[in-house]
């Protein structure tokens, strides 16, 4: 009998430790979820408190323009431009081109942010570049006229103003400390709803190559963006600004995850010239230049790809005077790192001419330091795109290679015309064609202006043969043009 209390007592022991298990288990899930609706709250309570500090400086800005040409196509989708449509494709259903052959107002709506208390205004070339007249609102619905400052369609940027003063405004971050995976906030004007707020994170740093500017180095968020974002801040939790809303990519016309923005310490460069001078005055080295791959870091004695190749040196230009040699290897500018020819083509633009730097070049599998004087980039040289042809049932925008863009694209000694822009879902867009292509050739004919490439392509053929140089490929694309 005493056997048996004694092993009944034994079983209330474990039972009882079993409930006391279960209870603290359930306990900790409780305190667990409790400290995650606490950190949600407090997340809230931060965007919360950027947002109310924010949008006092961020502007909905309303543009017109005088339109003069009678065949031009009249939208009411919000930013009607080349720039839009490489992204948005064409206008929903309701929204198609309506022909008007008087003149007319077109009207187009953006964003931007102050930058100071007596009212300058950053945002994008695109928004503001071409306007007759721009209007800028604020949170609290003050309008006013705004003259705009200066302009610089290589970095897609340009500062507006407006008279007055004691007005809110941004601080400017430093784009250099983001990391990817950290948040970021996207203010703007979406589809002209006035002053949005969305959330997201930094995806990646560094993003060049795309076709939106000249000269690139985005940050791209998923925080959503859309049309009327351009131009708007993107900041931290801080609520300092860390880069300015752009563009982004969509087969749909709005937002799919990927929105790209100028960083704020290229921006805070290029303002400083508009301001200043109204104009970016650009610095120019005199180099062709091509990225590293593994293979050629490891014929030239590298143990990583990081580095720019220089490829031809321009005769009479600061690079020769400086004494670089084609084979040459650009490790540093200033002590400061290049890992590949975007990141140097932007370091260079930004500095002043005049100003005189230190190259670290590898040469010969050995490290030696060259100085430069940076020289002037012409403004003829950025004129790319300006007097281009639209070739419209192919898709493309073609311009004649000047010497200038000869230089700037890499193209010297080679004579054909250049696509200066590519439309979005177009034949030539599937094709592989892009912006900044050469064409050397149409069906085995060497082409030397737009004119004799309209003409050859004016032919009644089912498909068009091109040879089409794009940096150091050459290739036969086939091309049917579209009814």
């Amino acid at each position: 009998m005493g056997y048996k209390l004694k092993k009944l007592s034994l079983s209330f022991k474990w039972l009882w430790m079993f409930l006391l298990v279960i209870v603290l288990f359930q306990g900790a899930v409780y305190a667990q979820q409790e400290q995650g609706l606490k950190n949600l709250k407090q997340t809230g309570q931060a965007f919360r408190s950027v947002a109310q500090e924010v949008s006092p400086a961020v502007v909905f800005i309303k543009v017109e323009k005088e339109i003069k040409n009678g065949n031009a196509a009249e939208f009411s989708f919000p930013f009607d431009d080349d720039f839009f449509r490489r992204f948005f494709g064409t206008p929903p259903q309701g929204q198609q081109p309506r022909k008007n052959p008087q003149k007319r107002r077109e009207v187009g709506q953006g964003s931007g942010f102050l930058i100071s208390s007596d009212g300058y205004i950053l945002t994008n070339n695109h928004v503001v570049g071409d306007a007759d007249k721009v209007q800028v609102q604020l949170l609290d619905g003050r309008e006013y006229e705004a003259e705009i400052i200066g302009t610089d369609p290589g970095s897609d940027l340009a500062v507006i103003k407006v008279d007055e003063s004691g007005l809110p405004f941004l601080s400017l971050g430093d784009s250099d400390k983001l990391q990817m995976g950290d948040w970021v906030l996207a203010f703007g004007n979406p589809f002209g709803l006035s002053h949005t707020m969305t959330a997201g994170i930094v995806s990646a740093k560094g993003r060049s190559g795309i076709g939106l500017n000249d000269y690139e180095d985005f940050i791209q968020t998923d925080a959503a963006i859309n049309p009327g974002n351009s131009g708007g801040p993107l900041v931290n939790l801080d609520g300092e600004v860390v880069g300015i809303n752009s563009a982004i990519f969509s087969r749909s016309g709005g937002y799919m995850g990927i929105g790209f923005a100028i960083p704020v310490n290229m921006a805070k460069q290029v303002k400083t010239q508009l301001i200043k001078h109204g104009e970016v005055r650009r610095g120019r080295l005199g180099v062709h230049i091509q990225d590293l791959t593994a293979d050629l870091a490891e014929s030239f004695g590298l143990e990583q790809p990081k580095g720019v190749l220089v490829t031809k040196v321009v005769a009479d230009s600061p690079a020769e005077d400086a004494g670089l040699k084609q084979g040459d290897v650009i490790l540093m500018i200033n002590h400061e790192k290049t890992n590949n020819v975007a990141g140097l083509r932007n370091r260079v633009a930004l500095i002043k001419p005049g100003t005189k730097v230190q190259l670290t070049v590898l040469r010969d599998g050995k490290k030696i330091h060259l100085n430069a004087t940076i020289g002037k980039l012409e403004i003829s040289k950025m004129q790319a795109g300006r007097d281009s042809v639209k070739v419209p049932l192919f898709g493309l925008s073609l311009q004649n290679l000047t010497p200038e863009l000869a230089e700037r694209f890499g193209y010297q000694g080679e004579q054909g015309v250049l696509v200066t822009e590519v439309e979005n879902g177009s034949a030539a867009a599937r094709a592989g064609f892009s912006r900044g292509s050469l064409i050397l050739e149409i069906d085995r004919q060497q082409v030397h202006s737009v004119e004799q490439a309209k003409k050859l392509l004016k032919e009644k053929k089912q498909v068009h043969l091109f040879l089409v140089r794009q940096g150091e490929v050459t290739q036969y694309v086939a091309l049917k043009a579209e009814k």
